[in-house]
């Protein structure tokens, strides 16, 4: 029998609670009762199997058959590893947003912001055998939700990392340096520790960005251990 597999567990604050009191829709749906630990079984760890063969990468979200988003352009890269820095290859990248205006492509968003018939806010990449990806698409806009009195959402992109199986997704948000709702925001604030939160806001890259075309951002994912990205877990 091989010997486990031992990793370095996330420092404590550095990941978001299930219940988090100013983010109010925890209260509705983290555990109520203490978790109980229940075993993986060969499907959860191994399948289904994420491959660029059987789920098609879809990484320019700025346009609709040839015709461009409304909104600025922009170029978003970075690299996924491990605590050690190694790079996790083949890892399926799922992406959602809102358009420019701050809407979502869902009928369940009824925000009076325009609809982009040339944004559908949505985006699938593969890393490679470096742990890189990279997508296109247009900067997201703000928008409102009912957590609190006047409450805005930052601008920022959800990302879904699947690993190789149902038992292996993690998902994240990903944020822009500047944004003065950041520090209003209870999403963002659910994770205690500054230094965790500061690994959710990406780093506007001059090397990702393209001349005359697009701006480009940086956002690396550490999947777990003392550096790990602060991942969703309500």
């Amino acid at each position: 029998m091989s010997d486990p597999v031992t990793y370095r567990r996330a420092k404590p604050g550095t990941q978001p609670p299930y219940d988090a009191p100013a983010y109010g829709s925890t209260r509705l749906r983290h555990p109520k009762q203490p978790l109980i630990r229940v075993p993986h079984t060969l499907t959860e760890t191994s399948a289904p199997r994420f491959d660029a063969a059987r789920y098609k990468p879809h990484a320019d979200m700025s346009g609709v058959n040839g015709k461009s988003a409304l909104g600025e352009r922009i170029i978003v890269a970075g690299r996924v590893t491990d605590e050690d820095n190694r790079p996790q290859r083949g890892l399926m990248i799922e992406l959602w947003q809102a358009n420019a205006s701050g809407r979502y492509h869902h009928p369940r968003d009824q925000h009076d912001a325009p609809l982009d018939p040339n944004f559908e806010g949505r985006a699938r990449v593969f890393t490679d055998d470096d742990g890189q990806y990279s997508f296109v698409t247009v900067k997201p806009g703000a928008y409102p939700w009912r957590n609190h009195h006047n409450a805005w959402r930052p601008v920022h992109i959800h990302f879904g990392v699947h690993g190789a199986g149902f038992a292996q997704r993690m998902i994240t948000q990903m944020y822009f340096p500047g944004d003065p709702l950041l520090e209003l925001d209870p999403v963002f604030h659910a994770t205690p520790d500054k230094a965790a939160r500061d690994r959710l806001v990406s780093k506007f890259d001059l090397a990702v960005t393209r001349p005359e075309w697009a701006l480009g951002y940086r956002f690396d994912i550490v999947l777990r251990g003392r550096d790990a990205t602060p991942f969703e877990n309500a």
